[in-house]
């Protein structure tokens, strides 16, 4: 029997964890008594006894909930889904489907479950630098738009409030200061020189994502077929999976309640458009740190999720 503990159950990424895993045959929650969830000993302790610990928790939290691991305990697997251990060299970036790091995750006893708006970039950008299709000196742009759920409870409750603020019925644009917190793993995975304009957009539904990065012909070695050749190469599946884009609208929901993730390409021979489709708390989050624990157990990777038909 496996023994499975989250850190940080209450959120809105370990909630949906739990729900995911409560009937999965062969684990066995850890629970915390509510007064129990925030005090130190018991989550030692429930940390330390799990076979797979997951940490939901804030970036300071879950550096603190990491130093609580004994230093001789070989057996507890961390699955971290906050930014403080995503570009930390001792830390597996798990994203199982880029160059390399499906052999880092199942070696590693450290998981650093990569961001959503991150996981729809990387997806894009990371295959055309390492096959050199792009330079590392490419100053990409990129926009993202994302569900409500998103932003955790306190946005789910402003949205979802009888008498919430007009401003919520359109799209909103955020961090326009560039210094989102997603932008560090976004240069290290992709081995960029140049840090990307990032432009982030929340919108009226509750989950799924459209990332699309622009990409003109000039800074492409090869042409727009190369590119879908490549994704098509590295994106076979079970669950990020290239299609042939038809010329419909693309929306942002288009993956709302699946844990996959569908890569295309549109535009032109001199204007393209790279296109990252999935659910912000699917393979942006939950969906993305069973994936990976999944893999540190030896079990297919896809048990427990849900891969839905194609897009278009």
């Amino acid at each position: 029997m496996t023994k499975v503990f989250i850190d940080g159950s209450a959120g809105t990424t370990g909630l949906r964890i739990g729900e995911r895993l409560a009937d999965r045959q062969g684990l066995e929650l850890i629970r915390l008594p509510a007064e129990l969830r925030k005090d130190p000993d018991a989550r030692k302790e429930a940390i330390n006894s799990a076979d797979i610990a997951f940490f939901c928790l804030p970036d300071a939290a879950s550096v603190e909930a990491a130093a609580m691991v004994h230093p001789d305990n070989g057996h507890t697997a961390v699955i971290d889904t906050s930014t403080a251990h995503r570009t930390d060299p001792d830390w597996a970036y798990g994203f199982a489907e880029l160059h390399g790091q499906r052999e880092k995750i199942l070696s590693s006893r450290r998981i650093a479950n990569p961001g959503c708006h991150a996981s729809g970039f990387i997806s894009l950008v990371e295959p055309l630098v390492h096959e050199g299709l792009v330079s590392p000196e490419t100053a990409f742009t990129c926009f993202s738009v994302t569900g409500y759920s998103g932003g955790g409870k306190s946005m789910i409750a402003d949205y979802e409030s009888p008498a919430r603020d007009g401003a919520l019925d359109s799209p909103r644009q955020y961090a326009l200061g560039q210094t989102h917190k997603h932008l560090k793993e976004m240069v290290k995975l992709c081995s960029l020189e140049t840090v990307p304009v990032f432009c982030p957009i929340v919108g009226d539904y509750y989950s799924g994502m459209a990332v699309t990065v622009p990409l003109f012909r000039k800074d492409l070695k090869g042409s727009i077929n190369d590119v879908k050749a490549l994704y098509q190469a590295c994106y076979a599946g079970p669950l990020v999976h290239y299609e042939e884009y038809d010329g419909s609208l693309v929306a942002g929901n288009a993956l709302s309640g699946r844990d996959d993730m569908v890569i295309m390409v549109a535009g032109n021979e001199e204007r393209i458009l790279l296109i990252s489709l999935f659910d912000n708390l699917g393979k942006g989050a939950s969906g993305a740190a069973i994936q990976n624990m999944n893999l540190l157990l030896g079990l297919d990777e896809t048990t427990g999720l849900v891969v839905g038909p194609k897009v278009q």
